[in-house]
């Protein structure tokens, strides 16, 4: 069994806040070391349901968190950036299952640490007028390979918001949100047990388990903070002007839209 793991941080038990998050934080390289433990529980539950081949895909930030001399030797691990599938690159229908351990709420709910890819530049991201975030999107991709998504562990809230996605999906909630960077934590130990546990179940009879699939085609709005941000983004004739802070686009192919998705988040990005 070929097992795919997309690992995030803020939805990592004892994460709450930007010091936690942030490169330059004083507290981040404490909660690379939750990351990463939280990643190693997910795999070895994944190699107790039978795995034996396993990826995980470093997807937070500058996606170099995980510390690979600390992560479990059954796993490779994908670091770095930029990718073009970004928190689900290299993912192919070769794969068994995915896995999204440390996942967050999207953009505008009561999640701990909530935003939807970049906290600094997306208001919101709509998909055929539904609002999605990270889980959304990328299981999205997951389902485009004919792949299922079959675990997340984060926030109470998270779990909630993958459930209306998958009503289906395993979870492993390692903390309940108080506010934007507040929660009470499991401790890191029963939440690696939790993530374990879950994984394990997770892929019990994963074949006969359906991927999570939208037809086109697909019309993304994409809502940003800033007019700015749309100002720099519109500049590419792909994107239409819907108003002031939204772009949009058509595309029949969900994939392309994934990546039309990021590359507007990029040029927003460098804008001053």
């Amino acid at each position: 069994m070929k097992v795919y793991i997309s690992a995030d941080i803020e939805g990592v038990a004892g994460v709450v806040h930007g010091e936690h998050t942030l490169r330059d934080g004083k507290e981040h390289d404490y909660a690379r070391k939750l990351m990463t433990e939280e990643v190693n529980a997910c795999i070895e539950g994944a190699l107790e349901a039978g795995a034996d081949e396993i990826v995980v895909n470093d997807s937070h930030g500058t996606m170099r968190n995980i510390y690979p001399d600390e992560l479990h030797s059954k796993a490779m691990l994908l670091m770095g950036s930029p990718k073009k599938l970004a928190m689900v690159e290299g993912l192919t229908a070769e794969y068994d299952a995915v896995l999204f351990v440390g996942y967050h709420t999207r953009a505008g709910t009561n999640g701990v640490l909530n935003h939807t890819f970049s906290g600094r530049v997306i208001k919101t991201i709509k998909v055929n007028s539904t609002d999605m975030g990270e889980f959304g999107l990328n299981a999205l991709v997951v389902g485009y390979f004919h792949v299922p998504t079959v675990f997340v562990s984060g926030c109470n809230l998270l779990a909630d918001e993958a459930r209306a996605v998958i009503p289906e999906i395993e979870s492993a909630i390692v903390k309940e949100s108080i506010s934007r960077t507040a929660a009470l934590n499991l401790s890191p130990s029963e939440s690696r047990l939790l993530i374990r546990q879950g994984t394990k179940r997770s892929l019990k009879d994963v074949r006969s388990k359906t991927p999570f699939r939208m037809e086109g085609p697909f019309t993304v709005e994409i809502e940003f903070l800033n007019t700015g941000y749309a100002d720099a983004v519109e500049i590419l004739p792909i994107y239409e002007r819907r108003n002031p802070l939204t772009v949009s686009f058509k595309n029949e192919d969900w994939l392309h839209c994934y990546r039309l998705i990021r590359g507007a988040i990029m040029i927003a990005n460098s804008v001053q």
